[in-house]
Formats: structure tokens, sequence, C-alpha cells
């Protein structure tokens, strides 16, 4: 899919919040998203978790690593939604260290950036999304399911409007 400017990934934002809070199910799953500096992968999840309804300041996680989100009240099936960035990690074990593995097997949504920094201790992904860059700035979006849940999704997209 191409998203030619900002409205567009906005747009797949939204689809993409609406298919995670269908159904009945907790959601216990983790999204890689993957792309050079600047291809737009936070900007997707501030839109993702605006359109869930996180009001206020959504801030990125490149400092602190990980920043969480309480949803229960507006987006129950979701739940709590943490998001990483791995990009200053330097070593795969400083995941461990940072005891991202219960945070991982709690139920509640994923969302890791760079996450080939703290790869061998990821638990596979639900779902890939990688985005480039064009030379006109839209962008090139794939999604690579890795789980039923994953496929669940595709098809979610594909089918809305």
């Amino acid at each position: 899919m191409l998203w030619p400017n900002e409205a567009a990934c906005e747009a797949f934002a939204l689809s993409f919040a609406i298919a995670l809070s269908a159904g009945t199910e907790s959601i216990n799953a983790s999204i890689e998203l993957h792309g050079q500096l600047g291809a737009g992968k936070t900007s997707l999840v501030r839109h993702l978790l605006r359109a869930l309804g996180v009001e206020g300041r959504i801030k990125s996680p490149s400092y602190a690593v990980m920043e969480s989100y309480d949803l229960s009240s507006t987006a129950p099936r979701v739940g709590e939604v943490s998001h990483f960035d791995f990009y200053r990690f330097n070593d795969p074990r400083e995941w461990e260290d940072a005891g991202f593995r219960d945070i991982f097997a709690a139920p509640g949504l994923k969302l890791s950036e760079w996450p080939e920094k703290a790869s061998g201790v990821l638990p596979p992904a639900d779902l890939q999304i990688w985005l480039d860059v064009g030379a006109d700035d839209s962008r090139s979006v794939r999604l690579i399911a890795g789980s039923a849940w994953g496929q669940q999704m595709l098809q979610a997209l594909r089918t809305s409007p």
C-alpha cells in the first residue's frame, strides 16, 4: 500500500484502531515497526493511540525506551498498550535486563520500533509493519503477519473502507 501523505497514515491508523477494537477477546499481540529514521514509525503509533482514545501528549519513547497507556476505558479489548523504541540499545540483553520479558508476556498490545536492536530476545511478532520513504516523501507500506492474529488484522484492514 502507499501513503502519499500524513493524512493517509492517519486514515490507516483509524482503520487499524477499528480492527483492534472489534471483537470480544482481549488482545495479547506484538507489532514490530520497521523503517529508517524519519520513516514515520512514531507518527503511525501516535495516530493509532489517538484513534484508540489517548488524549493529551503522546511522548516518543526514544529516551525512556517504553511508554505505556491504559486504554481499558476507551478500548477495553486492547487494554494496555506498551510502546517501545529500542533504537538506543547497544546489546539485545538490555531488553532482558530492563524486565521487558514480563511486559511482553502480559496481555495487551506491544508496539516496538527498531526491533532489530533487540533481536534474539523479542518474541516473534504477530504483525510487522515496514515503512519505506519514497522520493516524493510518500510511504510504501508492507504488512507481514506472523500469527493467526496477524492474519486476522490483515484481513480486517483489507476489508476496511
